[in-house]
């Protein structure tokens, strides 16, 4: 039997690397086999483009390390709960378990707003577990916001 292994940290990590470089602090981290298979922290700003969340750019990039369009079998770690689209995406490339570290009261799609997996037409739910290391994300992302006013 494998020994569980936090990768929130590494999610972290990523999240922090990202608000450096001016994005929301998102990151992610895919596993199989007790392997990290992908990372990634959100882009938008850097890549122009809405869809680069943490989670997406990790999908994209473990589905290419593994030449497939399915994640059966894999984990995703990440610093904030996911959007109704990264939800949905999470649901196409069907992951087994979706770990998350704070909530999103205002853009969540998990556990607030549209709760994607609980909607009759998502055809996939993964286990889902929250609030690994969650005061150190919400601490993460109200410190970037505050700047954001602030400057």
């Amino acid at each position: 039997m494998n020994e569980f292994h936090s990768h929130m940290p590494r999610a972290l990590d990523l999240a922090r690397q990202a608000a450096l470089q001016g994005e929301v602090p998102v990151g992610a981290v895919i596993i199989k086999d007790g392997v990290v298979i992908a990372e990634a922290r959100n882009e938008m700003r850097a890549r122009h483009d809405p869809t680069a969340h943490a989670e997406m750019l990790a999908i994209r990039a473990a589905c290419a390390a593994l030449g497939q369009e399915r994640l059966t079998g894999c984990d995703i770690w990440v610093s904030l709960e996911p959007c109704p689209a990264c939800a949905g995406a999470i649901a196409a490339a069907r992951l087994s378990r979706l770990y998350y570290a704070a909530s999103d009261p205002k853009s969540g799609g998990v556990a607030q707003g549209p709760c994607v997996f609980d909607h009759p037409q998502s055809h996939w739910k993964p286990e889902i577990y929250s609030g690994m290391m969650e005061n150190e994300a919400a601490a993460l992302l109200r410190a970037f916001f505050a700047a954001k006013r602030d400057g």
